[in-house]
């Protein structure tokens, strides 16, 4: 069975639109949808913004559902100013960008002892996603680093130093810590995310503009990716 997990009603929605016949499973204060996509069973639930809300949530899906790989999708900001709103950006690794012990020891940002700097995506998986984008025509997709932070980034220049010191394509606030949690568990997982917006001091307007739209390219592509 895979997992799905999203961090906003919006993805939820779009998604639970692709599912017939979902059946719901309450645990804790969280809902979990189990149906199929195409042919592939899944099971579905919504975790809440931030890094927290999301482990916690990939742990509980771990441990009460047979899942034999996770994937996360929704909504990012561009930190590669190539990218554009509705691009895609499949995660090859993730990083937790706000997360330093620098001063502490001598590690770079980004290294969580145990862990590393770079937390590696499923190779087969990403694999596979490469195979699917060969069907799909008019869709810009980049392979690439995906930073993650307890923060919403609007600050061009923040954007920019991440860009430089992590080669981040973009930025959101769950994928890192889902991809902790399943590399800890030895999980496969995969990372999905439709670009909502640029950090431009004002992107909390684009945000809300075009999540939708992000999210539901997101979730066309991993329909797709499900068939």
């Amino acid at each position: 069975m895979t997992g799905i997990i999203v961090a906003t009603e919006q993805e939820l929605s779009a998604l639970l639109e692709t599912i017939k016949d979902a059946q719901k499973t309450q645990i804790f204060d969280l809902s979990f949808y189990r149906g199929k996509i195409n042919s592939t069973e899944i099971v579905l639930t919504k975790c809440g913004i931030g890094k927290v809300h999301s482990a916690r949530t990939t742990q509980i899906m771990i441990d009460k559902f047979n899942v034999d790989k996770i994937i996360n999708i929704g909504a990012a900001g561009a930190v590669n100013k190539e990218l554009k709103i509705a691009d895609i950006v499949i995660a090859d690794k993730l990083v937790q960008y706000d997360f330093d012990i620098s001063s502490l020891d001598d590690k770079e940002v980004g290294d969580i002892p145990g862990v590393g700097r770079f937390i590696k995506a499923d190779e087969n998986l990403v694999s596979l996603c490469k195979d699917t984008l060969k069907g799909i025509n008019n869709c810009n997709v980049k392979i690439g680093t995906i930073a993650s932070a307890d923060y919403f980034c609007s600050d061009k220049e923040k954007a920019e130093q991440i860009r430089n010191d992590f080669g981040a394509e973009c930025v959101e606030m769950e994928g890192a810590a889902i991809a902790q949690v399943c590399m800890l568990d030895n999980i496969p997982f995969l990372i999905i995310r439709g670009i909502s917006d640029t950090p431009n001091d004002n992107n909390k307007i684009d945000y809300y503009t075009y999540c939708n739209i992000a999210a539901k390219q997101a979730v066309e592509f991993l329909y797709k990716f499900l068939g």
